[in-house]
C-alpha cells in the first residue's frame, strides 16, 4: 500500500510541474503580446545638421486614454506646466515670464474661415523629407497637400500650399540655409496674400530605425506629431537666457499660446496622438506671421497610410483650435 501512495504522490507531482510549466508559457505569451503593444518613440528635433540632437527614448503605450481634466491653476507653476506639456533642448529654458498661462491663454488665436481668400499657407523648409515607403509625389509634400484639401473639403478653410524646394540647390539635396532660402520666397507669398494669417511649416522628424511614433486614434493607426517652438533664446553658461543674436521674432508669445491651444485640443479629442511641445533656442520659420507653426509629422519610419491618418486627426485639431470660435 505504502508504495502505490508513493506512486500516485509522484504521478501528482509530475502533473503539477507540467501544468506549471504550460502557465509560464502562457504567461510568456501573454508579457510578448503585450510588448507589441508598446510604441518606442524619442523626442527630437528637426533633421537640421547643426541642430539635431538625440535625446532620451522612452516606451509608450500606443492605448488611447482620455486624460483628466486640465487644472488651470495647476499650471501657474512652471515645473508643472514643462512636465505637462513641453520638452525642452538644453540650449534653451522656460521662464516664468515666457511661460505667464493666464496671459497664454486670453491670447486669441481665432479667424474667421473663408473659402474666397486663403487663410493658410502651408510650406517645407525641407520638402525632400519622406517617409518609409514614400514614392514619388509623396513624402511631406503630400502630406501638406492632404492637408490642405481636408481643411477645404471638410471645414471651409481655403489654403494656399507651396511645394517649391528649399532644400537643395542645383538638384542636389542642401539642408543647411534652407531657412535663409526659404524666407525671401515665402515672404513674397504672403506679401501677394494679405487674407493669409496663418503659416504652417509641416516636416517630418528623423529617429533612429528602431523608433516608431505610432498611436491608435479612432480604431486607426497614426503617425505622432509635435509643435514645434523656437524662443530665440539661449541658455549661457551661467543659465540665463539670452536672446539669440540676429534671431529676433516679435511674435515668440502668440506662438507659444497657439501651439500650447492646440497641444491641449489634441490631448482632449485624441490622447497619446501628439508628443510634448519641442522648445528650441533658434527661430526657424515662426517669425513671418504671429500664427506661426512648425509641425513635425511622424518620422522617416512611419508608413505613409499612418501618416495619411493623422493628417486627418492634426486638421480637426487645426479647425478646432483656430477656425471653430465655439471653443
Amino acid at each position: 500500500m505504502s508504495y502505490e501512495r508513493g506512486r500516485r504522490k509522484r504521478r501528482k507531482n509530475t502533473i503539477k510541474i507540467k501544468l506549471m510549466a504550460v502557465l509560464a508559457l502562457i504567461s510568456a505569451a501573454a508579457c510578448t503580446a503585450a510588448l507589441r503593444e508598446v510604441s518606442i518613440t524619442v523626442e527630437s528635433v528637426p533633421a537640421e545638421a547643426q541642430f539635431y540632437e538625440l535625446a532620451r527614448v522612452s516606451l509608450q503605450s500606443r492605448e488611447s486614454i482620455a486624460p483628466p481634466p486640465v487644472d488651470m491653476g495647476s499650471l501657474k507653476d512652471l515645473g508643472i506646466l514643462r512636465n505637462k506639456y513641453y520638452s525642452v533642448d538644453k540650449k534653451t529654458g522656460m521662464t516664468k515670464e515666457m511661460f505667464d498661462i493666464d496671459r497664454l491663454m486670453a491670447e486669441d488665436v481665432h479667424i474667421n474661415a473663408d473659402m474666397s481668400q486663403p487663410k493658410v499657407l502651408i510650406f517645407h523648409t525641407h520638402a525632400h523629407e519622406m517617409y518609409a515607403d514614400s514614392k514619388s509625389g509623396e513624402g511631406v509634400i503630400g502630406a501638406g497637400e492632404l492637408l490642405k484639401q481636408t481643411l477645404e473639403t471638410e471645414y471651409g478653410v481655403k489654403c494656399l500650399h507651396v511645394t517649391e524646394s528649399f532644400d537643395t540647390v542645383d538638384g542636389k539635396l542642401q539642408i543647411l540655409g534652407a531657412y535663409e532660402r526659404m524666407e525671401p520666397r515665402i515672404r513674397q507669398i504672403l506679401k501677394e496674400n494679405p487674407s493669409i494669417e496663418m503659416a504652417i511649416d509641416l516636416h517630418r522628424d528623423g529617429v533612429g530605425e528602431n523608433v516608431r511614433l505610432v498611436s491608435e486614434a479612432d480604431g486607426e493607426r497614426c503617425a505622432k506629431f509635435m509643435f514645434f517652438n523656437g524662443l530665440c533664446k539661449k541658455a549661457d553658461s551661467d543659465g540665463i537666457l539670452r536672446q539669440a543674436d540676429g534671431l529676433e521674432n516679435p511674435y515668440v508669445e502668440q506662438n507659444l499660446a497657439l501651439s500650447l491651444k492646440a497641444q491641449m485640443c489634441a490631448n482632449k479629442l485624441y490622447p497619446g496622438l501628439t508628443r510634448k511641445i519641442y522648445l528650441n533656442a533658434y527661430r526657424y520659420s515662426l517669425h513671418m506671421l504671429p500664427k506661426s507653426m512648425l509641425i513635425e509629422l511622424g518620422a522617416q519610419t512611419n508608413t505613409e497610410q499612418e501618416v495619411k491618418n493623422s493628417v486627418k486627426k492634426l486638421a480637426r485639431v487645426l479647425y478646432e483650435t483656430v477656425f471653430n470660435r465655439q471653443n
